[in-house]
């Protein structure tokens, strides 16, 4: 055997070991998120986690956000478009997973808005305008007041439920929850307990697809 061949035989070698070691390592990721996801099945969805879609729905979108992740607002719209293809089929549990410096605070503001039922209006707002009270993932509180009072919203009101202090209990449980299920960014998506191993839209419709 020339040595031509010897070095091709070698390659061809390295690639196989290098193929099957990257599908092994996929495979024990896969096996181990499916595992903390089993171990923590009841931290999915809260008694006061909001549900948008079918409750009997066959299929659940757990999706952990921030209102100040660019991505996040990237994705909502096509969360809706995949709920919309497939209506009544799907519910899309809303959690959040605040990293971004004082998202916790927006979260607040946010949950606050049930008291008036203004949820889904404002959530789809901050994203919206996300471009204008948000600055390098930091928001500005006063630009968030302000759009808050642009929905129609009781300010007074807002500003008393704001201080309840059930919503900073609220946001520790969150934190814990994305923590125990393994959320390191955002947006993170289950789907009926299945995390989202490679993230993209394509990728995300293919999990709801093969869970329908």
């Amino acid at each position: 055997m020339n040595k031509q061949k010897v070095i091709l035989l070698s390659v061809v070698s390295l690639l196989i070991l290098f193929a099957f070691g990257t599908f092994a390592y996929n495979s024990s990721k896969s096996d181990e998120a499916a595992l903390i996801a089993k171990k923590n099945e009841e931290r999915f969805i809260r008694d006061y986690s909001t549900v948008v879609g079918n409750s009997d729905a066959k299929v659940t979108i757990v999706e952990f956000l921030d209102p100040s992740c660019e991505t996040c607002r990237a994705f909502y719209p096509l969360v809706k478009d995949i709920m919309a293809k497939h209506e009544g089929k799907i519910k899309h549990v809303i959690r959040y997973a605040p990293f971004h410096q004082d998202s916790d605070y927006v979260v607040k503001l946010l949950e606050a808005t049930k008291k008036q039922g203004k949820y889904i209006e404002t959530l789809e707002a901050l994203f919206r305008y996300q471009n204008q009270w948000v600055d390098h993932h930091v928001p500005n509180k006063q630009m968030v007041w302000r759009l808050m009072a642009h929905l129609g919203l009781n300010i007074e009101q807002l500003k008393v439920d704001f201080e309840d202090p059930k919503l900073d209990e609220l946001i520790k449980q969150e934190l814990s929850d994305a923590k125990a299920l393994g959320v390191k960014k955002t947006p993170q998506f289950f789907v009926n307990g299945k995390i989202l191993q490679e993230f993209g839209h394509k990728q995300l419709i293919k999990l709801v697809e093969s869970e329908l």
